[in-house]
């Protein structure tokens, strides 16, 4: 009897198993390329792109219009590691400056994410931020001393 009871449990579990695996909708897990590949690919996409967007700051602006942004990177390069540099004019508000950035580049699966954490920008103050780069969008949370919220948008590309 323990044996034809264990042979059931067994021919369940398979069986629920294989139908897991056969569930319509279910994603398939995407090959994710070698690094060399990805940074390759990242280098290409954002060197001649514009990230065009809106941000938001928490608890200041409920109700009221979302503020325009935009981040045109003119090159990117890998310095070392996970560093990287931007050579970036950033605009929003009444700031627009052009400047160079060593930013840290981290890598969830094939998506990459510009992490800063307490970096001095000249001319704009001390900032923390995450930043998903996806296809042709963007979006993340930064802070700034006191305040902080979220910023998303598009990537647009010069004429290749």
């Amino acid at each position: 009897m323990r044996r034809i009871l264990l042979a059931l449990g067994v021919m369940c579990v398979v069986g629920l198993v294989a139908r897991a695996q056969q569930t319509p909708g279910m994603a398939k897990p995407t090959p994710v390329p070698d690094r060399a590949t990805l940074e390759k690919q990242f280098e290409e996409a954002m060197s001649g792109a514009t990230l065009v967007g809106t941000f938001t700051v928490a608890g200041r602006d409920d109700g009221k219009p979302l503020k325009h942004e935009k981040y045109t990177i003119s090159k990117v390069s890998k310095v070392r590691d996970d560093f990287w540099l931007f050579q970036a004019r950033i605009q929003y508000g009444d700031h627009d400056a052009t400047l160079p950035l060593t930013l840290e580049v981290k890598w969830a699966g094939d998506t990459p994410v510009i992490t800063l954490t307490d970096l001095t920008v000249p001319g704009f103050g001390t900032f923390t931020c995450r930043v998903l780069i996806y296809r042709d969008q963007y979006c993340g949370t930064w802070s700034g001393g006191d305040h902080g919220g979220a910023m998303f948008g598009r990537i647009e590309h010069e004429q290749r």
